[in-house]
């Protein structure tokens, strides 16, 4: 029961920080707003919501195989494998803004050049993208924690 109680509280923290990070790469993502402090920050903010990320992955493993219900209740859910797919969705649709904010500092650091406003736009739509399937995911989870999709 403590282990349960333990795992449910990591997964719920890793959620959490990744939510948290990446409305933070949303809201500061922004033409208006970016100057050398901001790009320096994007990037490091991408990189806390990238572990924030990997640690959502990591618990839920954690949840499924040494979790109350066991990875037979899991592994033959469709409801779980709908998490897992938008998460992976979810982490595909980094990679592009994660690479973008590499190359923004990258770019700043050595010739001092900021990202052009159409730029920062695209990329901000792509952040937007990944915080707005984010809520999917916990949509699953509610059905799947209630017995729904076995």
């Amino acid at each position: 029961m403590t282990l349960e109680a333990l795992l449910a509280y990591a997964h719920l923290l890793a959620i959490l920080t990744m939510v948290v990070f990446i409305a933070s790469e949303a809201a500061i993502c922004r033409p208006e707003w970016l100057n050398a402090a901001v790009v320096e920050r994007l990037a490091t903010v991408d990189r806390v919501c990238g572990l924030a990320a990997l640690a959502v992955l990591l618990t839920g493993l954690a949840r499924v195989f040494w979790g109350a219900k066991g990875g037979a209740y899991y592994g033959g859910n469709w409801l779980l494998w709908t998490k897992f797919g938008l998460f992976v969705v979810i982490g595909l649709l980094s990679i592009g803004p994660t690479l973008t904010f590499a190359r923004w500092r990258r770019a700043l650091r050595e010739g001092g050049t900021l990202p052009s406003p159409e730029q920062v736009r695209r990329t901000r739509k792509r952040v937007m993208a990944q915080a707005h399937l984010i809520p999917l995911v916990p949509l699953a989870a509610v059905f799947l924690a209630r017995g729904y999709g076995s």
